[in-house]
């Protein structure tokens, strides 16, 4: 939806690259595993929910992380993430469906395929139990839904103001992720999320994008309504081993 002129240019290029991308022939069927009760559970539990997120580099980190992201993914998930986000986008963020594949078979939490898809057929390229839509980027939010829908996936709708919220709510997501991250300029501001929260009913399930390095930003985001948190370069670039890292931010914040 948005122009080239609206979008920093790694997001411009990552846009462009997604078009590019060759689309598979054959469809896929998925039975997924919930992540709004893995979130639930986590919580039960006494955990912060945490989707912890494998991605070897991005436009707005240094370096890859050369690291298997099987013991990375085995790691997080021994640390306490509720469920995993894994990038399958190559060009700009070094992932690829087949790290996808060998995580989701090496763990036993929902998995979210994390990607910028544009069209129907880019849907059937992984198997997941969850996709990443990005409002922003869809024309037809509610038939993209629909499409990942039928093959069985459960479905984040990712927005950035109250106006994509919205649009989201009225194509009939029911997972909202509200991301810090201003597409424009790359700059992660958690007011962000602060100023969308309220908005979202009781009965959508809200995750926090973006930008929580600490435990301190994870609890702001658990106060402001967050269900879930999405959580990237503060485990796998947190200093410590993905483990400790993740079980840092799952654990809550003393309040005493």
């Amino acid at each position: 939806m948005d122009s080239q002129g609206e979008l920093a240019p790694a997001v411009a290029s990552i846009l462009e690259a997604a078009r590019a991308r060759p689309t598979p022939a054959e469809r896929v069927a998925v039975t997924p595993r919930d992540l709004p009760s893995a979130l639930a559970r986590a919580e039960a539990a006494g955990r912060v929910p945490v989707v912890a997120e494998v991605k070897p580099t991005s436009p707005t980190t240094e370096g890859t992380d050369e690291r298997d992201p099987v013991e990375l993914a085995r790691g997080m998930v021994a640390g306490g993430a509720a469920a995993l986000s894994v990038l399958t986008e190559p060009e700009h963020f070094g992932g690829s469906v087949e790290t996808l594949d060998r995580v989701r078979e090496a763990v036993d939490v929902p998995v979210l395929r994390k990607d910028f898809l544009l069209e129907e057929a880019q849907l059937d390229a992984a198997e997941a139990d969850v996709v990443l839509l990005i409002a922003r980027f869809l024309d037809d939010l509610e038939g993209m839904l629909a499409a990942a829908r039928e093959r069985g996936f459960q479905v984040l709708v990712e927005v950035h103001d109250r106006e994509e919220l919205e649009r989201a709510l009225d194509a009939g997501a029911d997972v909202v992720g509200v991301n810090n991250r201003d597409l424009a300029n790359l700059v992660v501001n958690l007011e962000t999320f602060e100023s969308v929260a309220p908005h979202v009913p009781d009965d959508v399930t809200l995750i926090a994008e973006s930008g929580i390095a600490d435990p301190a930003d994870a609890a702001r985001m658990r106060r402001a309504g967050a269900d879930g948190l999405l959580v990237g370069t503060g485990i796998v670039r947190g200093g410590g081993s993905v483990e400790a890292n993740t079980r840092r931010l799952t654990t809550p914040m003393d309040d005493s």
